[in-house]
């Protein structure tokens, strides 16, 4: 899900959109398993007690469990996204209250990036971009291809200054 078009300055242009690594949904896609397999056994067993509430209580209690503890954060997963522009890197996150950082190119100071062993092998990592203002930087976590993400900002942050000093 690219920068939508309305968003974008005249003359910008998205270079490369991505989100958070896939690995945010493990534990969501196991709990999917234990919900799915907990509710479909406890219906089986409730049978037709009462009318069959209980078996209907049981699949109600699995829908509302799956919808918090899987559907809830695979939203917050697709809808978390990094944006890079031939200006600015944008980040923008939330399902109901959507939340974003801009930081253009022009005033980034420093680009880099940490991974641990666990990053090593998914090839995911945290990308950290320091700008004239922030003393902390902003941390994109567990960006997938962590090293192309930080190539592609590194040439355009060059490119931005070598335009600026001419």
């Amino acid at each position: 899900m690219a920068l939508s078009d309305k968003m974008l300055m005249t003359g910008e242009h998205n270079i490369q959109t991505t989100r958070t690594h896939v690995k945010a949904l493990i534990l969501p896609f196991l709990l999917l398993l234990v919900i799915a397999f907990a509710g479909s056994f406890g219906a089986a067993q409730a049978g037709d007690t009462g009318d069959g509430y209980v078996r209907w209580a049981i699949v109600a209690i699995a829908v509302v469990l799956g919808l918090w503890f899987v559907v809830i954060p695979f939203l917050r997963w697709y809808l978390w996204t990094y944006t890079l522009t031939n200006r600015r890197i944008v980040e923008q996150k939330g399902i109901l209250t959507r939340t974003g950082r801009i930081i253009p190119l022009s005033r980034i100071n420093d680009v880099s990036y940490e991974k641990n062993l666990n990053d090593r092998i998914l090839r995911s990592g945290t990308l950290i971009v320091h700008n004239a203002a922030d003393e902390e930087g902003l941390k994109l976590d567990d960006v997938p291809q962590v090293e192309k993400f930080h190539r592609a900002i590194s040439d355009l942050v060059f490119e931005a200054q070598n335009q600026n000093d001419d």
